[in-house]
């Protein structure tokens, strides 16, 4: 039985660090052993506790990311605790003895000698009496101070690439007025017609999508951070870029801005989210991927055609010079959407957001028409 018990010890031990070096150091999303589980445990629960405070329930969920994380470090710390604890409890009077007095050999014993060797060694009121217990020791406080450090960096790293997303979806909040809206975007980066300066926007907003992107496949752990403003999300940051594309391709005039439809700058603003969100579908929502939504029924179609008329009437506000055939742009339109617009519906679900949240424009278009002028602009803010 010592020796059942010490081969389990040597199990959660390596096991444990194995998830930990899969986590942290390896840092690819859907490649750590327990930590997914745990991280989906606890967002499952969440979702159930947060369930009775209605609009209030994205401040609730706010402190999954946090919770997850904090849970993470505590396993890991109780799981490597265990380990050594099962390799030293039948040595207890043996190889390892009380500093004073007898030596007590209850497993609690066993388990509060073996925590105190992952911290410092010399600390504990349990010595070890012979040069292979002395060379665990040694080993078990070489592991916890090497865990300690990595766990210190992963989570700065965590909350710096959580800064990033976050520092993505208010820029984009910015400059599409604060309304989410990809026709306001487009409009505020080519007034009259001129997207020389905005091009420049456009394309630092591409390449902070990638940085997104590789944030989540290195702390997939930043998908459950879930932020009550829907603009922090990663499913309206993805859907204002999809949609941007989409509007961009098919109701500009090809005359005036076929350079811009053609540049890279644009096809990374698809590419880039179009990764981003595959990646996550992939992970964290597994199973049947989501199908592009081919044929849009006619519920939606009424929806994208008057979401597509309003995006066109702001876009000529703003003096950019659109499409002269609209009903030939709005099919073109309708063939782009259809290939991202269960992406995000599937996306925006698993998160506990409504559909209206993540893409006003489409699923609520009085606040379009609710708008001022775009000219405006011109003497206020």
């Amino acid at each position: 039985m010592a020796l059942v018990e010490q081969i389990a010890g040597a199990v959660v031990t390596v096991v444990t660090l194995l998830d930990i070096f899969l986590t942290v150091l390896y840092a690819r999303a859907g490649t750590a052993l327990f930590s997914p589980v745990v991280s989906r445990t606890v967002w499952l629960v969440f979702r159930l506790v947060s369930r009775p405070f209605g609009r209030n329930r994205g401040r609730v969920l706010s402190f999954c990311g946090p919770v997850i994380l904090v849970a993470l470090i505590l396993l890991w710390a109780a799981a490597l605790a265990l380990g050594a604890a099962l390799i030293m409890h039948p040595h207890l009077g043996g190889g390892i003895r009380a500093s004073e007095g007898s030596t007590p050999r209850d497993f609690m014993s066993a388990l509060y000698a073996a925590g105190s060797s992952l911290s410092f060694v010399g600390s504990s009121d349990f010595k070890p009496q012979s040069a292979v217990f002395q060379a665990l020791y040694m080993l078990n406080s070489l592991i916890g101070m090497s865990v300690m450090s990595l766990v210190l960096t992963y989570v700065m790293q965590i909350y710096n690439a959580l800064k990033s997303r976050n520092v993505l979806g208010l820029a984009i909040q910015t400059l599409s007025d604060e309304t989410g809206d990809a026709a306001e975007l487009i409009a505020g980066l080519g007034p009259h017609g001129q997207f020389d300066s905005g091009f420049s926007n456009l394309s630092s907003l591409a390449s902070n999508v990638c940085d997104v992107k590789e944030s989540h496949h290195f702390y997939p752990l930043l998908f459950y951070f879930r932020f009550a403003e829907p603009y922090y999300s990663v499913s309206q940051t993805a859907t204002v870029l999809f949609d941007s594309v989409s509007l961009l391709k098919s109701a500009l005039s090809d005359e005036d801005y076929g350079w811009l439809k053609e540049s890279a700058t644009v096809a990374q603003c698809w590419r880039a989210p179009m990764l981003l969100v595959g990646m996550l579908e992939d992970v964290f929502l597994p199973g049947q991927p989501a199908q592009p939504r081919s044929p849009a029924d006619a519920g939606d179609r009424e929806r994208w055609r008057t979401r597509y008329m309003a995006a066109l009437e702001r876009m000529r506000q703003a003096g950019i010079k659109t499409v002269a055939d609209p009903a030939t742009g709005f099919e073109t339109y309708v063939s782009l959407r259809e290939r991202w617009d269960g992406h995000i519906a599937r996306l925006s679900a698993s998160m506990l957001y409504e559909a209206d949240e993540i893409d006003a424009p489409t699923y609520c278009p009085e606040v379009v028409g609710a708008r001022v002028p775009f000219e405006r602009r011109l003497r206020d803010v």
